[in-house]
């Protein structure tokens, strides 16, 4: 999957639900906080982190690329 910033970057939790990967704002935050989330292979349990163009994040099998 692919994400187009529509600004200088998106807050992880936002992009979640933007992509349709969960109901609500809420579970975002949940997957997020229990370290289901992965940013550039790395876990990332900030909800607000600032994912930038050119950063992927992972959640189980599903691949987000993050393009301006």
């Amino acid at each position: 999957m692919n994400y187009t910033l529509k600004d200088e970057y998106i807050e992880l939790y936002k992009l979640i639900k933007v992509m349709d990967l969960v109901d609500s704002g809420a579970e975002a935050k949940q997957l997020i906080s229990n370290g289901f989330v992965l940013r550039n292979g790395l876990a990332e349990t900030r909800k607000r982190a600032k994912i930038k163009a050119g950063e992927t994040i992972t959640i189980g099998e599903v691949n987000i690329k993050v393009e301006q």
